[in-house]
């Protein structure tokens, strides 16, 4: 893999992370249910796409 193909890979990677703590954060500040629940979902996909992309890395 060349370095610029693993810059994209690190760069997806800290964005996926970067959306998974926002969605986080938002959903602990929210106090309507359904926002809330939406953004525990955007986490948990946040998430997954992480890991997904760190399975393919190993």
């Amino acid at each position: 893999m060349s370095d610029k193909e693993l810059l994209y890979i690190e760069d997806a990677l800290n964005q996926s992370l970067l959306m998974h703590n926002k969605c986080k954060n938002y959903s602990n500040m929210m106090q309507d249910r359904e926002l809330k629940a939406y953004c525990k979902e955007l986490e948990t996909r946040a998430e997954d796409i992480y890991l997904r992309i760190f399975k393919v890395l190993q």
